[in-house]
């Protein structure tokens, strides 16, 4: 994407419109070496991630943190044909949504705007979405909360420094703060518009193949819009 349209307009979504003010350096005063974005798609409703972007309060641009497949439950990684019987559901979104595939900002403070551009395969259609964090979203990424951790039996004090972004079909993101160990709180829903330049950012008409398995459950179940 045109990397100046994006620093240009997520800088317009504060109150800080100087695009000056988007500088590339480095630095944070998080109680934690940094956050960690991660994403994810319903059962079957696979994704294809052109790029994400990220504005942190002190109004610096994070470019292509990340891209490509995103995490979801069914197909899994070792799916092989379609199955006799399909375990997995799209609809709705889960309870407790996992991290997510995705990568630890380094360097950045808490974040402001995020932007994704993606593939919802299943359509298929291109769309990209800003998502405006709120201030009181921020505020809990730097709340310490104490926990009991199952795993090891041990209570800890944690962050809940895991923003989890959920991608589905009709152009939907919906957000999450969580951390292991921490319950997930939600933080915003967000309805994206199609991206006019189509697949890969316009290079390319042809979008990312679906797999057999997600071809095969759309054919017979449909797309559960309106769920998400």
């Amino acid at each position: 994407m045109n990397k100046t349209r994006f620093l240009l307009n997520a800088c317009l979504l504060s109150l800080l419109s100087v695009l000056a003010g988007c500088a590339s350096s480095r630095g944070h005063s998080l109680p934690y070496d940094s956050w960690f974005l991660g994403l994810f798609s319903p059962d079957y409703m696979e994704v294809w991630v052109e790029t994400v972007e990220v504005v942190d309060i002190k109004n610096r641009g994070f470019l292509g943190v990340m891209g490509g497949t995103v995490s979801m439950g069914y197909p899994t990684a070792f799916s092989q044909g379609i199955p006799s019987r399909f375990k997995g559901n799209p609809k709705g979104w889960p309870k407790s949504p996992g991290g997510g595939k995705g990568k630890h900002v380094l360097g950045a403070d808490l974040p402001r705007v995020i932007y994704v551009n993606w593939q919802s395969l299943v359509e298929p259609q291109a769309y990209e979405v800003y998502i405006e964090i709120p201030e009181e979203a921020q505020q809990l990424m730097l709340k310490p909360e104490k926990a009991y951790c199952n795993l090891d039996g041990k209570w800890i004090t944690g962050y809940r420094n895991f923003l989890t972004i959920g991608l589905a079909p009709g152009g939907i993101a919906k957000v999450w703060l969580q951390a292991p160990c921490l319950a997930p709180i939600e933080v915003t829903r967000v309805v994206g518009k199609v991206d006019p330049r189509g697949p890969w950012l316009g290079e390319s008409p042809v979008y990312d193949e679906l797999s057999e398995e997600s071809k095969a459950y759309i054919e017979k179940f449909g797309v559960p819009y309106g769920s998400w």
